[in-house]
Formats: C-alpha cells, structure tokens, sequence
C-alpha cells in the first residue's frame, strides 16, 4: 500500500494514500465561531464549504506550523450514512510517500482513548512511524455538528 507521510511536532505519521482526494497548499479558512478543538474553520473547495482539521492543534493544543512543506490534505473521511464526506487535514511537513504492507504496521500496546486515531506503528529506517486512523479522527458529536448541515443540504 502507499502511505502519505507527514508529520506533527517531531513524529512521523502516514495516511493510507487512497484515501488521499488532493494535496493542497494552505488557503484561507472562514472561522467557525465556538468550533470544537482542531476545527479552524470552512474553506472553498470548487465551490463547496469543506471543515478544515489542524491535526496539530487536535493533538497538541497548538496550530501546525506554517511552512513551506505544511499542507491541506484533502481526504474522504467515513461517515455513519456510509457515504463519505470530504475534510481539509492541516499537517506539517509533507514530503514523500512509501510503500507498506498494512500487517507490517503492528499495534503499540499503548490505549489513548483521547486520541483514538492514532492506530498502529512500525520501525523503518528512519524510526518509528505511526498510522493515523482518519475515522477515528473525530467524536461522534463533532461528526454530527460537522456534516448534519451537508447531508440536509443535498
């Protein structure tokens, strides 16, 4: 499988490239006033408002970096209607993809039920690198705040 590489803070992570719409650079988001932690707000994607996700801040409570290499990672996230709606992902230093079997990635023994997205890891030569779960990015009554609005819409 092909794995988008990126990370957050010092810690590499890697998304499973299928799920991967579009790599794009930062653009301007519209604020969501009283948004949950890691929403930074809507931005215009051909037309149609897509929710934009600081990885970083959901994680560690800061914004990402703004960088060169610092990216809005375009993905399907999965949602319970089964057909799945399209999120901005900001994540810092973008930089390459590689080639993994998904059993080569094993579970770290470690539970954070406040981070239920981080799924499992493997060692390659550049150390350890960690699989994020893009369903589990979000909870269930951010979900709904989020894509309530969409699925009515349409």
């Amino acid at each position: 499988m092909l794995f988008l590489i990126f990370e957050l803070g010092n810690d590499r992570y890697a998304i499973d490239a299928r799920q991967v719409v579009e790599i794009l650079p930062l653009v301007h988001t519209k604020q969501l006033p009283h948004a949950p932690a890691g929403i930074v707000g809507l931005f215009n994607y051909r037309g149609s408002p897509v929710p934009a996700i600081d990885l970083s801040e959901l994680a560690f409570g800061r914004p990402a970096a703004r960088r060169l290499s610092t990216r809005l990672l375009l993905v399907h996230y999965p949602t319970e209607e089964g057909s799945p709606a399209l999120v901005g992902l900001i994540v810092e230093r973008v930089t390459r993809t590689a080639r993994h079997e998904a059993l080569e990635f094993v579970r770290s023994g470690v539970r954070n039920t406040r981070a239920p997205y981080l799924g499992p890891v493997l060692v390659d030569s550049d150390g350890m690198l960690q699989r994020l779960e893009i369903g589990e990015l979000l909870p269930a009554a951010t979900r709904s705040l989020l894509f309530a609005a969409t699925d009515g819409a349409r």
